[in-house]
């Protein structure tokens, strides 16, 4: 099967092709694609070396399939392009995420919903894809009423200029600024900008993503997405309302026969999930599993996973997987 992936040379796109690898996706032919600038340059996959190349030269190629992960403007002006040629594009921006008309796709909860009709895919936000992961098993048990979310986001989440921001703090060397203030020694409660509401983009990627994946509409969320200096893996505090009460055994019980999931609850030695053991890694663990003793029905969880890896390329080298299975591409 001939792949491209859009974006060969960032942070995400170096991550995809390391996926594609490491599940042994059947790629027959790789076509890696970047901007007019990387254009001739080299990747490395498999071992072997292949020369970057253009968008209208990815798309002469033919491919079966076409990761994006090149940024929300270049997702708007080429997916459809690739698409028009029949080639079926998973896009990680938010460019096609709320569209109507397009499917927002994390396999665990809802890869039911593609058909071979579907040429321009969505990969949702990292944030809401490790959530809606531990929510699932949970909401088909117990329905999910609402959902109060506070993140705590590694500084890939922004690329590679964030992280050369918080290694050059570190060693005290001035340099390019990925965000406004010192995120070493820091933690920035904003992730992208601010709407006419006061929340973030980020926090209304959440809102918004959720329910759609979820196929529920009347599910709440409320969300404060926050920036800390950590290099890889998001963190994420989750309080979940449920219509009917649960056990606290049931509900781990649920969640470690969840696909996906790897239940890290172990009081007594002090083991709970953190970036340094989701690290590399593409399921999504939960812990701190615990009842809400200030009102009936209501869980608290802590979820943690690779924002690169099951935040990105993971889940859409895993929607391309799913095509492939089921003969849609």
């Amino acid at each position: 099967m001939k792949v491209a992936v859009v974006g060969a040379t960032g942070l995400v796109g170096t991550k995809m092709l390391e996926v594609l690898a490491e599940r042994n996706f059947p790629v027959t032919e790789l076509i890696p694609v970047a901007s007019e600038r990387s254009v001739g340059k080299e990747v490395i996959f498999k071992g072997k070396s292949y020369k970057v190349v253009s968008m209208n030269d990815g798309i002469a190629a033919k491919p079966a399939i076409a990761i994006f992960s090149a940024g929300g403007s270049t997702s708007l002006e080429w997916a459809p392009k690739f698409a028009e040629a029949g080639i079926h594009v998973i896009d990680n921006s938010s460019a096609w995420r709320m569209d109507p008309s397009k499917k927002l796709v994390v396999p665990e909860v809802n890869a039911d919903v593609l058909t071979k009709d579907d040429l321009i895919i969505a990969n949702p936000n990292c944030s809401t894809i490790q959530m809606v992961v531990a929510l699932q098993p949970l909401h088909l048990r117990y329905k999910i009423k609402r959902v109060v979310v506070s993140t705590y986001q590694s500084v890939t989440g922004t690329g590679k200029k964030a992280v050369d921001q918080l290694f050059n703090e570190r060693k005290g060397v001035e340099g390019e600024m990925a965000y406004k203030y010192q995120i070493d020694l820091n933690v920035i409660p904003q992730i992208d900008v601010f709407t006419d509401n006061g929340y973030t983009k980020e926090e209304m990627k959440m809102v918004n993503e959720t329910k759609k994946i979820m196929k529920d509409d009347s599910i709440r969320v409320t969300a404060t997405t926050v920036r800390i200096p950590v290099i890889g893996g998001h963190s994420e505090s989750v309080n979940v309302e449920f219509e009917n009460d649960f056990t606290l055994e049931e509900a781990r019980s649920l969640l470690a026969k969840a696909p996906g999931v790897i239940v890290q609850d172990d009081l007594a030695n002090q083991q709970y999930p953190m970036p340094l053991w989701a690290h590399e890694k593409d399921e999504v663990f939960v812990g701190r599993l615990r009842r809400d003793e200030t009102q009936p029905n209501t869980l608290n969880m802590w979820i943690v996973s690779d924002n690169l890896r099951k935040g990105a390329a993971t889940n859409a080298v895993q929607i391309a997987e799913y095509l492939m299975e089921k003969g849609l591409v």
